[in-house]
């Protein structure tokens, strides 16, 4: 079907014009791919529907660059795909941690491939993971089989999920993957300041909140990214990191960048929207740790002028069983987020910044940059001629809030319950086939998702 010249459908609304303004026209898409988009608002009197949004923003749809569907048994790509549709997510970038193995050789890799077939509703891009001793020597043979890159972590969260790479192994693991002519994203946090600072038994006993930052001080961040970019620099290969919650962060990035390394970060949407003083809210529990109003705010520049090349949910569904624990440190780090993510990130945006070009480079951080840079931009990320018909809609509204107990991830509870983010996905359409809209809801089944791999 990709390439079908017949035109099936045509969606008409506000849509960003190549020189970064917006104004009307539409979006023309046959064969679950876009066939024309055409500037104006000129009349159309060909066969196929029209779907006009009016005043709402036509968007490519967004690719989440974050998303864990099997940390916990209980979510699952059928619930993570759900939501990811229901917010305009029209491609995941599915984390390699599962509870019961990590992406690390050909069979889970098959294992999961097979989960894509049968639960997805929109689109999975799948990254694989090196475990310690070795395992970049199957680098090669995971692309190979379609992972589009590859995360590794820098701190121990977990010896068997999610097992931490020492230094001396992170060359190897850089080198492979660069050779493999793919991307490292790492979880960028020093291990020996955390642990220490974890092993006193008065934080680890502690109900103050505040005591998950003060056990991962900035430094610990500083220090993790430093480690990666200098391996980085070393290695020349491309290298991704991870939802950075420091203004001193995006410096560094910024200054390895200007050596002509090839780093990229992401940040997140509770960096942008919580600060440290959430955290009696003990749920909000997340790693890196919710920081100050200043390095809020130099999140928020660094999405404004395109510094912060992806803006990812880091979507984590814990249920709250595992978030509701007295000592703050004994609950499970992380939140769902994928559903929420373009309406908290562009609606954000939008009250900031207003529909200029810093609204044009958070959408690029939410669609182009994150397929650009997991090799999938020859699809995914544009809403261009030959590209897949993946868009969504979005209608700026102080209207509608939050409500956890209509979103579609399994975890039940959301950080942003009640909150107005200043506009909502209305309508999702994954190659060429609606699957969300807010008259209908869901209307994508699983099994309509398929991998993506690289170009």
């Amino acid at each position: 079907m990709r390439g079908e010249e017949r035109t099936e459908t045509v969606i008409a609304g506000v849509l960003r014009a190549p020189d970064g303004g917006f104004g009307r026209g539409r979006v023309h898409v046959g064969g679950g791919v876009v066939t024309e988009v055409v500037a104006g608002d000129s009349p159309y009197a060909g066969p196929a529907e029209v779907i006009d949004v009016g005043d709402a923003y036509v968007l490519p749809g967004a690719v989440d660059a974050h998303v864990h569907s099997y940390s916990h048994g209980g979510e699952g790509l059928r619930a993570s795909t759900s939501a990811a549709a229901a917010g305009g997510v029209t491609t995941v970038v599915e984390m390699p941690f599962d509870a019961d193995g990590p992406i690390n050789n050909r069979d889970r890799l098959a294992a999961k491939q097979d989960r894509i077939a049968t639960e997805a509703v929109v689109d999975v891009a799948v990254l694989g993971t090196c475990e310690p001793g070795g395992g970049w020597r199957r680098a090669g043979e995971l692309v190979d089989a379609g992972v589009v890159g590859f995360k590794v972590s820098l701190f121990d969260t977990d010896p068997f999920r999610f097992p931490r790479i020492d230094d001396a192994e992170l060359l190897d693991v850089m080198a492979a993957v660069g050779e493999a002519g793919s991307t490292l994203c790492a979880h960028a946090e020093n291990n020996e300041i955390i642990k220490a600072l974890l092993a006193d038994p008065a934080n680890r006993a502690s109900t103050d909140p505040g005591v998950h930052g003060r056990t991962r001080p900035p430094v610990s961040e500083t220090l993790g990214l430093l480690t990666a970019m200098e391996i980085a620099a070393d290695r020349g290969n491309a290298l991704h990191l991870c939802h950075l919650s420091l203004g001193r962060s995006a410096d560094l990035v910024a200054w390895y960048r200007g050596q002509g390394v090839d780093v990229t970060f992401e940040t997140c949407p509770h960096y942008l929207l919580f600060t440290e003083a959430d955290m009696a809210d003990g749920r909000l529990k997340i790693n890196p740790p919710l920081r100050g109003e200043a390095d809020r705010e130099a999140m928020w520049r660094a999405v404004g002028t395109g510094l912060a090349t992806v803006i990812a949910s880091d979507h984590a569904p814990w249920p709250l069983e595992l978030k509701d624990h007295a000592a703050i440190l004994d609950n499970h780090s992380g939140t769902p987020g994928t559903e929420t993510l373009v309406a908290t990130a562009l609606g954000g945006c939008l009250r900031r910044f207003g529909p200029g070009e810093a609204f044009g480079r958070a959408i690029d951080a939410l669609t182009a940059n994150p397929a650009d840079r997991y090799g999938i931009g020859h699809r995914k990320g544009r809403l261009e001629p030959g590209h897949d018909a993946d868009l969504m809609v979005l209608a700026p509204t102080e209207d509608w809030r939050v409500d956890a107990g209509a979103l579609h991830s399994n975890a039940g509870w959301s950080p942003y319950e009640g909150y107005a983010p200043g506009a909502r996905v209305t309508m999702t359409m994954s190659r060429g086939s609606v699957v969300w809209s807010a008259e209908k809801g869901l209307v994508g089944a699983p099994g309509h998702g398929e991998q993506v791999s690289r170009g």
